[in-house]
């Protein structure tokens, strides 16, 4: 699982996510790109699964980029505790999409079978996403 090797704070606030991503929409490596439409976090578990879903479905051809990371700690009390008795320990990492963002990125094998990778990909996530090409891009 992706998380960051260490951090200034432990815990941190759930925050919002209003508002179109600021930066990393557009392509930068790859020829074709799965494009988040909506805002949510994408946990460590589902960028992996997405990961290994490009892979087999590029039968380990070309290659790929990850243009997301989890940095942020999401916490978690456990099962039948009582409230109080401050703020549960840290459960897992989450990375923050908002729309445009730019998640995977993919090039050197053809054309159907990227998109066919980055779909599948898409159903693996908590949010819409679209399939951008770099002509689209441009």
């Amino acid at each position: 699982m992706l998380m960051p090797k260490r951090v200034k704070y432990r815990k941190q606030f759930r925050g919002r996510m209003q508002g179109m991503a600021k930066g990393g929409t557009t392509l930068l490596n790859g020829e074709f790109g799965l494009q988040a439409l909506e805002a949510g976090w994408v946990t460590s578990r589902q960028i992996e699964a997405i990961r290994r879903s490009i892979v087999r479905q590029m039968r380990r051809r070309g290659k790929y980029w990850v243009r997301i990371f989890p940095d942020k700690p999401v916490t978690a009390k456990p099962a039948e505790t009582r409230m109080g008795k401050g703020k549960g320990s840290v459960d897992h990492w989450v990375a923050v999409v908002k729309p445009g963002r730019v998640i995977f990125e993919v090039s050197g094998v053809p054309d159907d079978i990227a998109l066919a990778a980055l779909r599948s990909a898409g159903y693996k996530l908590p949010i819409r996403t679209q399939v951008i090409t770099r002509e689209e891009a441009l």
